[in-house]
Order: C-alpha cells, then sequence, then structure tokens
C-alpha cells in the first residue's frame, strides 16, 4: 500500500494535581475550548471536551504522527500555561499521569454524552472511583501505591 491509512479514537481521563478542586465553573468552558484547540493545533480533532472540578476528559482523533502520551503532554502542558498566564491562575497544574482508553467508531456518541454529562455523573461518583471503573472495564492491571500522586 502506498499510503497510510489510520483510524484512532482515544478517550482521555486527567486529573488536576492532587485531584484538587481547580476547574472552577467560571473557566470550563473556556479551558474546554482551549483543549481543543490544542489537540487541532497538533493535528487532532477534538470530539468532545469536559469535566468537573477536579478533572477532564477529551475524546480526540489521534494522527498516525503523534503518539498517546505525546498527545497528553501538549493538551496537558499548553492548556495549564495557558490558566497560569492567560487566567491568572498560578497554581494550576495536571497530575502526571493520565488514562487514555481506545474506543471503536461506534462507540462516539455514547462516549460524547458520557464527557459531556460529567457534572450530572459525578453527583453520584467521585473521580477516583470513576477511574477504578475505566481501569477495570479496559482490564487494565495497575498497582494502587502508584495510581494517584
Amino acid at each position: 500500500m502506498a499510503h497510510t491509512c489510520y483510524c484512532v479514537l482515544i478517550h482521555y481521563v486527567f486529573s488536576t494535581k492532587n485531584r484538587q478542586a481547580r476547574i472552577l465553573p467560571d473557566i470550563r468552558a473556556d479551558l474546554w475550548a482551549y483543549m481543543g484547540g490544542i489537540a487541532r493545533t497538533d493535528g487532532m480533532k477534538a470530539l468532545a471536551v469536559g469535566g468537573t472540578d477536579d478533572h477532564s476528559h477529551m475524546l480526540s482523533s489521534l494522527p498516525a504522527t503523534i503518539s498517546i502520551s505525546k498527545a497528553v503532554q501538549q493538551i496537558q502542558a499548553g492548556s495549564s500555561l495557558g490558566l497560569r498566564t492567560e487566567r491568572s491562575r498560578p497554581a494550576f497544574a495536571w497530575q502526571e499521569g493520565y488514562g487514555a482508553f481506545s474506543i471503536g467508531k461506534s462507540q462516539i456518541m455514547d462516549t460524547v454524552e458520557y464527557i459531556l454529562r460529567q457534572e450530572a455523573h459525578h453527583r453520584r461518583f467521585d473521580f477516583q472511583t470513576e477511574f477504578l471503573a475505566f481501569l477495570k472495564k479496559h482490564e487494565i492491571e495497575y498497582d494502587p501505591r502508584y495510581l494517584w500522586d
């Protein structure tokens, strides 16, 4: 085959540093839009971005030219810098770790809806419970000593 054909969809989940409530309602819409813009700039297509006070979710396509870890690094670095400088939030930082879960095309609508309904979802479950459920669903082994920073 003369060219590369590629379709990878990733659902990213990452928390604020120490899961502190730093993503307050007054900055959420701007932060989600900013994260989507970073994704576009880096060749990704953000299909949904959302979250709550202490974490974010993003569903995006991943181009063949960028790794999952590089994508997360660019989104986290760019958005935290933007919040610290443009929104005067000097204490804002993301945790180092993250979750990255692949989905299929048939799961796009359900995943988008899930991301956009984060506030309602988290009236019942905290971030840690949600993240552990993701790990279990995707059968990802982990050492609890290193899961939270």
